[in-house]
């Protein structure tokens, strides 16, 4: 399984508009993140998106991936889903693709952008809309998606429920407040997590980094990246603090699984 780091950033995205911090005016690429999303890839055709951030178009050139087989949300916050629109020519080239999710999520995104999914709402004659079908997903219970084994988990994300994916032995984790035992046994085996981490303090609805390591200890991956990061933390800066095992994720950042 292949698994590529889409973007690494939290909902303002790194640099921050108007910031003249030192991780906002670094020249080290790793200190550009644009906001979260990831692609998984089977090996055998099968590749699944998770999530659809603004920056979503630029993500996918330079990913150098043209086309997907389903998409994944986590949650509907503006900055997972606002690119949703960059659909458009991959499903209009490859045919409708599946939208996978909490159910509340995915009826907020049809009303949210009702002229994709309104069969009433017809493109004018020469443009044309994104083909897409939502498909509910209940936590706990384990499907396969383009032909790769899909186990969604709920998470607390503050006072709204997130879901949190498990592909075998890699789990990706955003926007995540607080992860059950429930949920530690159900990561149990997982190899490699990617999970969010905001500040070194506490946060109402996202973990710190000293919470997302404690998570990953419990979890007991061997490799952890750690992403949805701010502009407090240069990549450099973070490596250094992490602990073994432990390492800030960051756009376009590839892993075998």
């Amino acid at each position: 399984m292949r698994v590529v780091v889409l973007g690494s950033g939290t909902s303002m995205g790194v640099p921050v508009l108007g910031c003249t911090c030192d991780v906002c005016t670094s020249s080290d690429p790793k200190d550009k993140r644009s906001r979260v999303a990831a692609i998984v890839d089977g090996g055998d055709g099968g590749r699944i998106l998770v999530d659809t951030p603004p920056e979503l178009r630029l993500q996918l050139l330079a990913a150098d991936v043209a086309a997907v087989d389903a998409v994944l949300f986590t949650h509907d916050h503006a900055d997972h889903v606002h690119g949703i629109d960059d659909l458009r020519v991959i499903s209009q080239r490859n045919g409708e693709l599946s939208l996978y999710g909490p159910s509340d999520v995915l009826d907020r995104l049809v009303r949210r952008f009702d002229y994709i999914f309104d069969p009433a709402v017809v493109a004018p004659e020469g443009t044309y809309k994104p083909k897409l079908r939502p498909s509910p997903l209940t936590a706990g219970e384990p499907v396969k998606i383009a032909g790769i084994d899909v186990l969604p988990i709920a998470l607390s994300h503050g006072v709204m429920t997130v879901y949190g994916y498990r592909f075998g032995s890699f789990a990706y984790l955003t926007d995540v407040k607080t992860v059950t035992d429930d949920a530690i046994a159900a990561l149990a085996g997982v190899r490699v997590l990617v999970i969010n981490a905001l500040f070194e303090r506490s946060h109402p609805t996202h973990l710190s980094i000293p919470e997302a390591i404690d998570v990953a200890r419990a979890i007991g991956a061997e490799q952890t990246f750690l992403t949805h990061l701010t502009h407090r933390y240069s990549h450099e800066d973070l490596s250094k603090r992490l602990p073994d095992g432990i390492e800030p994720a960051y756009d376009g950042l590839t892993l075998t699984v």
